[in-house]
């Protein structure tokens, strides 16, 4: 009755609802890790947890992390008397900022001012990774035809851009 008690509060008590299955493994996890404890009178690493409870690590991470109180983005994590460092101005997200997002608009449009034939270029060069000779294979022309066409296109993209 108890652990079912304890099953019932770890299940129903957290902000963010996660399943019953995935509760279930969270608590067999923190059994284990208790047991660990007691046994060995230190912190088990997530790899003896895994090896304990004949599961992968990344199924004892997941359970974890399914249990785990969320934080608020606006929770300071650090004061010196003035102004409160948050979560939030420690993570950032790099790749998807407002300058990737400008840019990759502007080189859309600067690619949509090429021919066609110049799109496929640099389509079979950039995005497919062929070479010249493999290019000009595949358009019908020559590798010399094919390198100052590209040249070309570069350069009308560096101008609109």
């Amino acid at each position: 009755m108890i652990s079912g008690e304890v099953r019932r509060f770890l299940r129903d008590s957290s902000a963010v609802r996660v399943s019953r299955s995935m509760r279930d493994v969270a608590y067999k996890v923190l059994q284990a890790r208790e047991a660990y404890l007691n046994e060995h009178q230190r912190e088990p690493s997530l790899d003896e947890l895994a090896k304990g409870l004949d599961m992968k690590r990344e199924d004892v991470v997941f359970a974890l992390d399914a249990i785990a109180d969320p934080v608020s983005l606006y929770e300071p994590i650090y004061s010196d008397g003035g102004d409160a460092m948050c979560v939030m101005d420690q993570v950032r997200d790099d790749k998807n900022t407002d300058e990737k997002w400008l840019e990759h608009l502007a080189l859309h449009e600067a690619m949509g001012r090429l021919s066609e034939r110049e799109r496929r270029i640099l389509d079979l060069r950039f995005y497919q990774g062929k070479t010249q000779m493999e290019v000009s294979q595949e358009v019908g022309i020559s590798q010399a035809q094919v390198s100052r066409l590209e040249k070309g296109a570069i350069q009308q993209i560096k101008k609109a851009l």
